[in-house]
């Protein structure tokens, strides 16, 4: 061994023969070691001493040049420390050696605990001042107690694209719309691109703080924080999420959305837009002006719910927007625009009708402005009944809205030729052929500039 390190007891330097034979010429006899330990090459010895009646066991090694004795009562605990510090010279970790032998008990329990959970003691120790700084006078056992019960039913650390992956996956199985899967799949993958990690480390203020840094309108912001929140109560129903709390984004508002002024067709520009639809968009336009349900709603319907000799369309609760039944009732004329129709399967067939509609509008020179027909039926309808109440529960919408932004924009004789618009002669033969990627209108067989 070199210079610097521990040495073997037994290597004698120069002063030690001298005393040795100093010893020896005055005709006493040298007395070895009474043990020596060993632990591979390195050998540690230990000597037998007395005095006055008591007998001493000292182990005796080099440390950093210098020459170190550690005494025992007994010979088993002298032997104990000797082989101590013989593992410790032969593993290269001498400076063990210096502690006293009650803090290596302490050392060596401490691993041992620490041995079935695979962390090093250093690792152990940062994490306990860490955590011990972070709780302040709070006990720890008490809030590593209250955390289980908070988070002890989470099955797996699931994150936000595994759980996103899931849901559309549920939710397609479950048979929902293709419009309102495509609506889940766009937000929700933004959002597992900007937030990649565990779903239970995103914070609310972290999700308002992305909703808010994009480019979009109040109302896509709204719409997107609603599929949001519908992936993080997925996730605490999948136990992804602790039950026992609200989530992270059930906080965060939706942002206040001014209406804007209400916009409604005039009877003579439905009557223009009916007379020219074919019969393949009646329907979306008939009951769109003369009952008013929601386009997501009428997507769901199919004909079954319209029952023309009761003069009803009932919308059931899982097909409302408001997850609650209404019957709407069914004016003269709009039992005049159905009853010519094939009644079969679904009322809108295809998603893509919906195109056809605004189409059919510009290629009549007409504006088409949002929600314009449900509007115009709300408008026209509280003319008539002048009830906010009973208009309220035909368009699934509350009484006060309706009476703040729908009361008194037009007049009842203006209603009364609203309900009043029938179909005309040879109605059922108009034609209408859209092209959405050329956006080219042909309507009864002529191209519409």
């Amino acid at each position: 061994m070199n210079g610097g390190g521990d040495k073997l007891a037994t290597n004698q330097d120069t002063d030690s023969a001298t005393r040795s034979k100093t010893r020896r010429s005055k005709g006493k006899k040298k007395q070895g070691p009474v043990a020596n330990v060993k632990c591979g090459s390195a050998a540690v010895p230990i000597y037998r001493t007395e005095s006055k009646g008591r007998v001493r066991f000292t182990v005796s090694f080099y440390r950093d040049g210098r020459r170190m004795r550690k005494m025992f009562n007994t010979l088993e605990s002298a032997k104990k420390e000797a082989l101590f510090v013989a593992q410790r010279i032969q593993s290269g970790m001498q400076h063990v050696t210096d502690l006293k032998p009650h803090e290596r008990d302490s050392f060596k329990a401490a691993e041992t605990l620490l041995e079935k959970l695979g962390i090093p003691l250093y690792a152990a120790v940062e994490d306990y001042v860490r955590a011990r700084t972070l709780a302040g006078s709070e006990s720890l056992s008490v809030m590593a107690t209250e955390y289980g019960k908070m988070f002890g039913n989470i099955v797996r650390r699931a994150t936000v694209p595994e759980v996103v992956a899931e849901l559309l996956k549920i939710r397609e199985q479950d048979g929902a719309s293709t419009k309102y899967l495509g609506q889940l799949r766009t937000t929700l993958n933004r959002l597992a691109a900007k937030f990649p990690g565990p779903i239970l480390e995103v914070t609310g203020p972290d999700v308002d703080a992305w909703l808010r840094s994009l480019d979009i309108v109040a109302t896509t912001r709204n719409s997107m924080l609603r599929c949001i929140k519908v992936l993080f109560s997925f996730a605490k129903a999948q136990n992804y999420l602790p039950d026992e709390k609200t989530t992270a984004v059930e906080s965060i508002p939706q942002v206040r959305v001014k209406l804007d002024d209400v916009t409604i067709f005039t009877p003579e520009e439905m009557t223009r837009l009916l007379h020219h639809a074919p019969p393949h968009i009646v329907p979306i336009l008939a009951i769109g002006a003369f009952a008013g349900i929601r386009m997501a709603e009428l997507n769901r319907l199919d004909w079954k719910a319209v029952d023309l000799e009761r003069r009803i369309i009932e919308i059931r609760a899982g097909q409302a927007k408001t997850a609650s039944r209404r019957v709407i009732p069914i004016s003269d004329n709009l039992a005049a625009w159905l009853t010519p129709l094939e009644k079969k399967g679904k009322i809108v067939r295809s998603q893509e009708l919906h195109t056809h509609v605004p189409a059919l509008a510009r290629a009549l020179k007409m504006e088409w402005p949002r929600n314009v027909l449900r509007d115009s039926f709300i408008s026209y309808r509280i003319a008539i009944v002048q009830s906010a109440e009973q208009v309220a529960l035909e368009a699934g919408n509350s009484a006060s809205i309706i009476f703040k932004h729908y009361r008194e924009l037009t007049t009842p004789e203006v209603a009364e030729k609203w309900f009043g618009i029938l179909p005309k002669d040879g109605q059922w033969e108009n034609t209408l052929t859209y092209d959405r990627k050329k956006r080219r209108v042909i309507l009864n067989g002529a191209e519409v500039k």
